[in-house]
């Protein structure tokens, strides 16, 4: 035991020794920067694929316990049925599923392609913990190959449960990378903090992106947040802000009695999830504010012991890249955070790593959030190097590279968070923190504040 112990010890020494010389990789470009065959549409002209009835990006939501939605797209806007085949057998489709579809418009040159969502276990719950083999699209012309997915262990305390949490992860080789490493591992769900294709208004790119996410958010649920890449207007706030966002990725915002896709929350095993919105009113009376204070007068600790807090924005960064932009959302509704006891908060925004130690009001709190970003998943505008010197010390790790984290839920009062840099093409895990929620039995700072 002395021998494992001290070679344990070398090693973790090596591995923070070895942090300082890293080299931090550069900025790679959009992967296919212009994809015309896909999807381009100038004034009535579109040069199709041959493929452009195949049903594609198709990607899982959680919708509650026991339901989820399925998106796909198909590219040529061929008015089909929306179909769900599956069954916990492969190629044994004993449930169908129907749903809706739509398209949206942007600006006079462009038009989606039809946008298929489909509900499983509306009528009948799905099963939990369990893998569901599906096929997407209309079985009288075009259906995909077989995908399969795993849903979400049952609801309760003690439930493990695993989420990947990505930031500004765009579509570069990068993005890949980032990708590649996370479909390698078990996980139970991926959170993104906002900024997703960094299509910026060019709409062929959301289709790039949506390819090129697919294998990973088809085969478990995906829930998002909106970040400032996705506002995509214009001139005079015109087009209609989120106009593909909302259209592409619709969350369960309803179902948590929200009236906009871009805030919400939803329950997983045993975590309340808040998804706040950056770039919508959050003033005090304004609709989000009011909302979150009933959604937050209704969590029950003893169901959900864990309350996580996802937006893009961060209230904490002490890297020069968008200093203050989270300022006045930070004073407006911090303070309702901090009396629910959050545990964790996840922020994009910043292409780096940080993590905070718990805080309140700028100073360490042991009934505070921790809070992290996560802003490092991918995209084209590089990484964010510049830190402000010195290290703040509610800061306790920071570093400007690409990867991505996981929240492990252990049971009722102990979770783990670590940070995952990609470094070449082993997954290298840079930061570990075990966490004890604020709700546990004996905590100082009680379950909620009133």
């Amino acid at each position: 035991m002395p021998v494992l112990l001290t070679c344990l010890l070398q090693f973790m020494l090596a591995t923070a020794l070895s942090q300082d010389d890293y080299v931090r990789p550069a900025a790679k470009p959009d992967i296919n920067p212009r994809d015309w065959d896909s999807k381009n549409f100038w004034f009535g002209w579109r040069k199709w694929r041959k493929d452009a009835d195949e049903p594609e990006q198709v990607h899982i939501t959680h919708v509650k316990p026991g339901q989820v939605s399925v998106t796909w797209i198909v590219p040529s806007r061929t008015k089909t049925k929306s179909v769900v085949m599956y069954s916990t057998e492969p190629e044994k489709y004993s449930n169908e599923a129907t749903g809706v579809s739509e398209t949206y418009g942007y600006t006079i040159s462009y038009k989606s392609g039809r946008i298929h969502h489909v509900t499983l276990g509306d009528k009948k719950r799905l099963l939990p913990d369990t893998t569901y083999y599906y096929r997407v699209g209309d079985p009288n012309s075009k259906i995909s190959k077989e995908l399969s997915f795993k849903t979400l262990p049952s609801q309760g305390p003690d439930v493990p449960l695993k989420f990947v949490v990505i930031g500004d992860l765009g579509q570069t080789e990068w993005s890949q990378s980032t990708l590649g490493h996370i479909s390698k591992t078990e996980y139970d769900m991926v959170i993104l903090a906002g900024d997703l294709s960094y299509a910026d208004r060019y709409q062929p790119r959301w289709d790039t992106w949506g390819r090129l996410v697919e294998p990973v958010f088809s085969r478990a649920p995906f829930m998002s947040v909106e970040g400032n890449h996705e506002i995509e207007t214009l001139a005079f706030n015109l087009p209609t802000p989120f106009t593909a966002y909302n259209a592409r990725y619709p969350m369960p915002f309803r179902e948590s009695g929200s009236d906009s896709n871009l805030y919400y929350s939803f329950e997983a095993a045993g975590a309340h999830v808040l998804m706040l919105g950056s770039y919508t009113e959050y003033h005090p009376g304004s609709p989000q504010y009011k909302w979150l204070e009933e959604d937050l007068s209704q969590v029950d600790r003893s169901k959900t012991p864990w309350l996580i807090a996802v937006f893009h924005a961060p209230w904490y960064n002490s890297n020069f890249a968008h200093q203050g932009e989270g300022d006045l959302m930070k004073a407006a509704m911090e303070g309702l955070l901090y009396s629910a006891r959050v545990d964790i908060v996840f922020s994009g925004h910043v292409h780096a790593y940080e993590r905070f130690d718990r805080v309140f009001e700028d100073k360490a709190d042991k009934c505070g959030p921790v809070y992290i970003v996560v802003g490092d998943g991918g995209n084209r505008e590089g990484l964010a190097t510049k830190y402000l010197d010195p290290q703040p010390s509610i800061s306790l790790r920071r570093e400007a590279s690409f990867g991505y984290g996981a929240f492990e839920l252990a049971n009722s009062t102990h979770a783990v968070w670590r940070w995952h840099r990609n470094q070449d093409e082993v997954t290298v895990t840079s930061d570990e923190v075990w966490l004890q929620s604020l709700a546990r039995p004996g905590s100082p700072c009680g379950a909620l504040v009133t």
